[in-house]
This record gives structure tokens, C-alpha cells and sequence, in this order.
């Protein structure tokens, strides 16, 4: 029933049936009407909350725009121009950092199998890397770099021994080195623990890392003199 018909309703309550004017006071009138209007036939074709709650956010993102376009420096065409230029930077910063990754910790131990020599690491790594599947390959030439420390006393065996640590006991006798085994530590945790994906550089630096430690010479420290013997 549409609001006319209300309307016509409530002024049937304030006549007589001979459409004699009744003399109805304004308030008692105006209640009549209100519990008149209140049926639920009179709203059957009202919006709903939802509904309701959707014009309303509509209406005050119109506003927003309409706030912005008039503040912003060549009107509408301005915002545009303006959005444009946000996601193109935006674009650039995915594109310059890669998808956010949640930083994991490593807590895992740097070898995960059996003790293996530093040659069947190598020769693992370079399999992994014909067949360029970097992440294997990154991951098995760290291990190979640990086990040649390892094999040449200045690091001491240890199980269950994590990158990180591996870098910063070698660091201390081969200072020289220090910042590019970190950085290979770094290497190792992100293709194991933290998602990303390596490439034939990140190989080929852990690689080159370590055929110089093959030849550097340690500067001989307390730990590394016990290391070794």
C-alpha cells in the first residue's frame, strides 16, 4: 500500500462516515496517525538494514570523492592523475621488494640429513644448479661451505649447528669473510624457512664465497686454536 493510501487512511479515522468533519484535537490526531503509518503494510517496500547501511556508505565515499576532487590541484582530472601516480608507486615498491613474507627466525639446524662430506655437497649443489633448481643448490653449497670449515678444523663439529651460527663462528677467524658469510647465511634462511625463491646469482655467490674460503687464511683466535685441536 503505497503512502497515499496511508494518508487516505488516517483521514478516514478524523471523518464520519458521512464525511462530517470531526473535531479531533491535534495531538490525539497526530498519535492516530502515527500507529496508522506504523502497520507493517505501509513499509513492506522499505529498504532493509543492509540495504540502508549501503546508501549510507555510498553516500559518504561521494562525499569523500567529491571532498578530494575539489581539493585536489585540477579538479577531478587531478585525482585521477593523483591516483594514477599512488599506484604507480606502489607498483614500483611490490616490484622493487618482492611480496611481504612474514620474517621467520631460523631455529633449524643447517644439515637435515646424514654427515656428508664437503665434495658430496658440491657435487650435490652443481647437479641442483644444471638442472637449475636454485633453491637446492643455494642450500647444498652453504652446506658444503660449513663442511670444508668443518674439515679444516675452524669450525668445530657440532650438531644441529644453524647457518646463522655457522657464519658468525667462522666470521671470527676469517674477519675478511665475515660480511659475505652473513650474507649467505641470510641466503640459506630465506629459500629454507622464509619462502622466497633463489636465482642463479644467489648460487653463484655462495659458490664463489665458497671456493675464496677454500684458500683464505684464518687469523687464529682462541676458539680456532681449541677448534683445531
Amino acid at each position: 500500500m503505497s503512502g497515499a493510501g496511508g494518508i487516505t487512511a488516517v483521514r478516514s479515522l478524523i471523518r464520519t462516515s458521512g464525511d462530517i468533519p470531526v473535531d479531533t484535537p491535534r495531538v490525539p490526531a497526530r498519535e492516530a496517525a502515527e500507529r496508522e503509518l506504523s502497520k507493517p503494510m505501509y513499509h513492506e517496500n522499505d529498504p532493509n538494514l543492509l540495504q540502508r547501511g549501503l546508501d549510507r556508505l555510498w553516500d559518504w565515499i561521494g562525499d569523500l570523492l567529491g571532498a578530494a576532487s575539489g581539493a585536489a590541484p585540477g579538479g577531478p582530472l587531478g585525482l585521477v592523475v593523483l591516483v594514477l601516480v599512488v599506484i604507480g608507486l606502489l607498483g614500483a615498491l611490490w616490484w622493487r621488494l618482492g611480496t611481504p613474507r612474514p620474517v621467520v627466525r631460523s631455529a633449524e639446524a643447517l644439515f637435515d640429513e646424514g654427515p656428508r662430506s664437503a665434495a658430496e655437497h658440491r657435487k650435490a649443489a652443481e647437479a641442483h644448479a644444471a638442472a637449475q633448481r636454485w633453491n637446492e643448490a643455494v642450500q647444498e653449497r652453504m652446506r658444503a661451505l660449513v663442511r670444508s670449515l668443518e674439515e679444516r678444523a675452524l669450525l668445530a663439529p657440532r650438531p644441529g649447528r644453524t647457518a646463522d651460527e655457522a657464519a658468525a663462528e667462522a666470521g671470527r677467524s676469517l674477519p675478511a669473510h665475515a660480511t659475505r658469510l652473513r650474507a649467505a647465511a641470510r641466503e640459506f634462511d630465506d629459500v629454507t624457512y622464509g619462502g622466497r625463491t633463489a636465482d642463479e646469482q644467489a648460487y653463484l655467490d655462495v659458490r664463489e664465497l665458497d671456493l675464496a674460503l677454500e684458500t683464505a687464511k684464518p687469523v687464529l683466535t682462541a676458539a680456532t686454536r681449541g677448534a683445531a685441536e
